[in-house]
């Protein structure tokens, strides 16, 4: 099937009033998995154009979102608050304290991605990285029982990341979306119930 930019999940989205097509993304997510409740806190890491912001925005209504990205956000949120800068050179525990933040979250999501370059290997590369970082954020300040998830591009890394994720939380999983495009070679990893630090 040729690429198609403004598929049905772009015209949905839009109609729906969401920012990107991929909240479908993290709305079948939620509806496997029970990741979202009213009153809890939720990290947001790569939270531009704003679509998985929104759609936690809504499930959690009481609760508060933080969101952090490169680029600007196209939405606001009143449980919400955004920051535009690069994660690697934030100290998260200054910018909580800032906005009024008491970590542990209950949920931290990534749906960080570098710009790509067109050369698969750095792709992939760039990917695990930011992968690796969104982990290691939720293995600072996400709270036991709590729920990660991350966007992957497929790689030979896959099963790597799949066990260090498997270490931390008690259960993991991976699936692709339906809202997925067919020659995307993104995947989403879950961690379910942070297992308590040592």
């Amino acid at each position: 099937m040729a690429y198609n930019p403004k598929d049905r999940f772009f015209h949905k989205a839009k109609a729906e009033g969401f920012a990107a097509r991929s909240v479908y993304k993290l709305q079948e997510i939620d509806q496997k998995f029970k990741l979202f409740r009213s009153g809890q806190t939720v990290l947001d890491l790569g939270s531009s154009p704003g679509s998985w912001s929104q759609y936690a925005s809504q499930k959690i209504g009481g609760g508060r979102l933080l969101g952090v990205d490169l680029s600007p956000m196209t939405v606001s949120l009143p449980n919400a608050v955004f920051i535009q800068a690069d994660l690697r050179d934030l100290e998260l525990e200054n910018v909580f304290r800032e906005h009024g933040f008491n970590p542990p979250f209950d949920i931290v999501m990534s749906d960080m991605m570098a710009k790509t370059t067109g050369i698969k290997s750095a792709d992939q590369a760039r990917s695990l990285e930011l992968c690796e970082l969104a982990l290691n954020v939720a293995q600072r300040f996400l709270k036991p029982g709590g729920s990660f998830v991350c966007k992957f591009f497929q790689s030979g890394e896959f099963g790597a990341l799949r066990a260090e994720i498997k270490r931390q939380y008690e259960r993991v999983e991976a699936l692709k979306p339906e809202s997925t495009r067919s020659i995307s070679k993104e995947i989403f990893l879950v961690g379910l119930k942070k297992k308590p630090m040592p």
